[in-house]
């Protein structure tokens, strides 16, 4: 049986300050599980699975040896974060977030300015993750990576796609040169822009947009034109990535 002070600690997880406390975060469900077992530098504390599961995956899990506690349906619904849970949880140290300057001046890469649901959070590193971006840099008010919800909603992306926490004047101060394109209400069209080989986009906070600390570090200003006879007053943070980054790479 797993004892209370597990219980206590998996449950933990789902707050921010223990998962600063301990370093480390969490992980449900098969696929997410697998893919980070498989990692070579993941460093895993604890893999709670249920007995079919360890069974399915005996080859996988082995190396792992006291590591992997069995657990039964009552006891993984106690740790899980999810209302259903799904037949395997892992806790493991987060991930390393080194990033490579020489990287940032060859591709183009996100900056999230003020990015606070972990929906939005999670969908946009997917996003990253489908169009081969490497790096979605994070202003210290964006939600936190390692938060259940967007672990979840990335669906493996966060462990391909690095979000390191930094401020976009550092970059800029970095990256004098590179192009820096802030998506607002106003601005040259998506449309009639040319291929993006490397820069910066900025995407702004779901309610207030990019905010007034960061838009004067822009060097260009870009917008979605919607069609004559809409009616939305704008677009889903991680709809409007998606929409602006397809058009960037084209």
């Amino acid at each position: 049986m797993l004892s209370k002070a597990k219980i206590s600690y998996v449950q933990s997880l789902k707050q921010k300050k223990f998962r600063q406390k301990y370093n480390n975060f969490l992980v449900e469900g098969d696929k997410s599980a697998r893919e980070l077992l498989e990692l070579s530098y993941a460093e895993v504390e604890f893999i709670f699975a249920l007995s079919d599961w360890a069974e399915k995956n005996a080859s996988l899990v082995r190396k792992y040896g006291e590591k992997l506690l069995i657990v039964t349906p009552i006891e993984l619904k106690k740790i899980s974060q999810l209302k259903t849970p799904n037949q395997v949880l892992v806790v493991a140290q987060q991930l390393d977030d080194a990033w490579s300057e020489e990287k940032v001046t060859q591709g183009v890469s996100l900056f999230l300015d003020g990015i606070q649901d972990p929906g939005n959070m999670g969908t946009i590193l997917r996003i990253a993750d489908w169009f081969g971006i490497q790096y979605v840099f994070c202003s210290k008010e964006c939600a936190d990576i390692y938060n259940p919800k967007v672990i979840q909603s990335t669906m493996g992306a966060f462990m391909r796609v690095k979000a390191p926490k930094i401020e976009l004047s550092s970059l800029k101060s970095k990256f004098p040169d590179l192009p820096i394109l802030g998506a607002l209400m106003e601005g040259k069209s998506i449309y009639s822009l040319d291929k993006m080989s490397a820069g910066i986009l900025v995407i702004g906070n779901e309610g207030r947009g990019i905010s007034e600390e960061v838009q004067p570090l822009l060097t260009h200003r870009i917008t979605i034109p919607a069609p004559v006879g809409s009616g939305a007053e704008s677009l889903n943070a991680g709809v409007a990535t998606g929409i602006i980054v397809s058009h960037l790479l084209k």
